[in-house]
């Protein structure tokens, strides 16, 4: 009988109960019925600390449990202290900061700095390299398609295969630091050991010899050889955007965000983003008028150099320690919300050619791939054109850089201003028409820059009226095209071609994005850099090109808005699944919480009510009439 009533130290019985007696003080009949639901009955059980333990195999106890006085005091304590832990460890509204919840922000905010300081690094880099590679001596805007096709493509094919490798063997971690460390290694050498050593690191007189032989139409190969410096620069700063940006940011934001997040957030990205636009291009166009108040033997171009390369490899610094804290202090906090990763089948791990016709053969990739080349070839077709008149109107390195300078303020306002815009657009349209904007100002604004080099020749006497010739126009008009072109791809269609890799599994978000940002977009420059050549080759100058290449910009706009319809039909219904299973665990959460304390305050209701009228008589207590405590006995 002891070994099958387990009191805990609550209540202990003696080894004989038929001889026990009882003083009792009985309550009025009312008092006899319990006040919680849950009736306790001798022939049943009794009612113990946690737990109801059946004593049905023992003779029952015919003396009613709800007259006894038995004192629990040391019960009540305990079942008063669970009350308490119930009702604190009710959930309670997060604590909020702007309308947005302080675990949030954890992750939100330090994102938003990295992504200002690699735009920051960007946007110099950016700038740089066409003042490199265009106004350097033996060179000039020419070399852009041969650079971007015959050495742009081939590295970031190499480093996709590296990184792919390098995925396998390395952790998250390991792998930001081994990829972003070489990059800042570079350009800190470049403006303080390669670019001071020119003269003797480049082939000049090879080049010479070599041009007067072939002809002036090898003049983009032949640069690419003579200033090979300036053009691993040029690609290096490719890369940046490329790796750094589409891999290393994009990748961690969307391994530590989820899709409601993403949607509420990564339009705003930006706006941080693009205040360091702002603030870069005021900061190229400082080092470009730098450069004229030195005095006369010195280089200002390298003083510049060394300057806008010190602040690159500082904020590269900056970012790599942001990356540092986040992982240390803001994904180890338990109270953030965990992202559940994406499960995938257990598979041996694929080769490079495997893996590709993994690739080729989804069609969400594939989409997702389409949109990418589509924008390279595009905004290519468009940009290098540009260039071409910007170098014809601006050919100084002096005037070149500071009018990129304004260029990239302006886009950085613009961009700012659609970031705002971008994010009413997602919340109220959707994914389906915030990814078709930019395909659509792309289409708008290029056929603009096209007619007015089509057709600019009667428009000279009312442009001269403002002050402008047909030149002067068509490089205005273009810089306005570009800038609208840039502000919607950073504010619409970045933040849409990273929210479509949510829903995909790890393995893919790490091999299909590096195959897809870091081949496919030089793929597209590279494509559209092709198309240029065979125009040029084909009917003689670009100026000649010019209505085909209209013709063709506008077949690839058409299917880039095509593969964003097929896209967005196969995203909405996975993005809807993600966020239906996410409301499905938080309701399982919350029915789990509130099941844990409904029975804890029972229990604590009952050692409150019953506990608090039963006292134990040792004989110390007298009842009130000896005569009722003579008619109760143990039978």
């Amino acid at each position: 009988m002891e070994g099958a009533i387990r009191t805990h130290g609550l209540l202990s019985l003696p080894s004989n109960p038929q001889t026990l007696r009882f003083r009792t003080r009985l309550p009025s009949l009312a008092a006899l019925k319990p006040p919680n639901p849950i009736k306790i009955r001798a022939q049943h059980g009794f009612f113990f600390k946690d737990k109801i333990s059946p004593i049905s195999t023992i003779s029952p106890l015919k003396t009613p449990l709800g007259g006894l006085n038995l004192k629990l005091s040391a019960e009540k304590r305990p079942s008063l202290c669970r009350a308490a832990a119930a009702e604190a460890s009710v959930p309670s509204e997060k604590p909020k900061f702007l309308g947005i919840e302080l675990q949030t922000l954890k992750k939100i905010v330090p994102l938003g700095l990295m992504f200002f300081c690699i735009l920051f690094n960007y946007t110099i880099l950016r700038d740089t390299k066409d003042v490199l590679v265009v106004t350097a001596k033996g060179s000039s805007a020419e070399i852009i398609p041969f650079l971007k096709t015959w050495v742009n493509l081939p590295m970031a094919i190499g480093f996709m295969l590296l990184y792919t490798k390098l995925s396998n063997v390395l952790s998250k971690e390991a792998l930001f630091y081994t990829v972003i460390f070489p990059f800042i290694a570079f350009f800190g050498a470049f403006a303080f050991v390669l670019y001071p050593m020119r003269d003797a690191i480049h082939p000049t007189a090879l080049c010479d010899r070599l041009l007067a032989s072939l002809g002036p139409r090898f003049l983009g190969p032949l640069a690419i050889l003579r200033i090979w410096s300036f053009c691993l620069f040029y690609v290096m700063a490719e890369l940046w955007g490329s790796v750094v940006i589409s891999v290393l940011f994009w990748g961690f934001a969307n391994q530590i965000t989820t899709v409601e997040e993403a949607k509420e957030f990564y339009p705003l990205f930006g706006l941080g983003a693009n205040v360091a636009l702002i603030f870069s291009g005021r900061t190229v166009k400082y080092f470009s008028n730098l450069r004229k108040s030195l005095g006369p033997g010195v280089d200002g171009w390298a003083v510049s150099l060394k300057g806008m390369m010190s602040i690159v490899v500082l904020l590269g610094f900056v970012i790599s320690s942001i990356y540092w804290g986040v992982n240390k202090f803001v994904l180890n906090d338990p109270n953030l919300p965990k992202i559940a990763p994406k499960k995938k089948k257990e598979k041996p791990k694929l080769g490079m050619g495997e893996s590709m016709k993994i690739l080729i053969s989804s069609k969400y990739v594939r989409d997702l791939a389409t949109l990418v080349v589509a924008y390279g070839i595009s905004i290519n077709l468009v940009e290098v054109t540009w260039k071409s008149k910007l170098k014809a109107q601006f050919p100084t390195p002096n005037e070149y850089s500071a009018f990129m300078g304004d260029f990239s303020t302006a886009t950085g306002i613009a961009t700012f201003t659609m970031m705002l815009l971008g994010r009413v657009i997602l919340r109220k349209f959707g994914w389906g028409v915030a990814a078709m904007i930019t395909p659509t100002v792309l289409l708008l604004t290029g056929v603009g820059f096209f007619s007015l080099i089509l057709f600019g020749g009667p428009l000279v006497p009312v442009l001269a009226k403002f002050g402008m010739t047909p030149l002067l126009a068509a490089v205005y008009v273009g810089a306005l095209q570009n800038i609208f072109s840039k502000s919607a791809k950073y504010s619409l269609f970045d933040p849409c071609k990273e929210m479509a890799y949510i829903p995909l599994d790890e393995d893919m978000k790490v091999k299909g994005k590096a195959a897809i940002d870091v081949v496919c977009n030089p793929l597209g420059k590279s494509g559209g850099a092709l198309i240029q050549q065979f125009m040029i080759l084909t009917f003689g100058s670009l100026a000649n090109s010019t209505p085909y290449l209209g013709g063709i910009l506008l077949v690839i706009v058409l299917a880039w808005l095509g593969a964003a319809k097929s896209l967005d039909s196969q995203f909405s219904p996975l993005a809807k699944q993600e966020l239906e299973k996410q409301k499905m665990l938080e309701e399982e959460k919350a029915k789990e919480s509130a099941i844990d304390v409904s029975v804890v305050n029972v229990e604590s209701k009952n050692g409150s009510s019953n506990g608090s009228g039963l006292k134990m008589s040792g004989g110390s207590e007298e009842s009130d009439s000896p005569s009722e405590a003579s008619s109760y006995k143990a039978q």
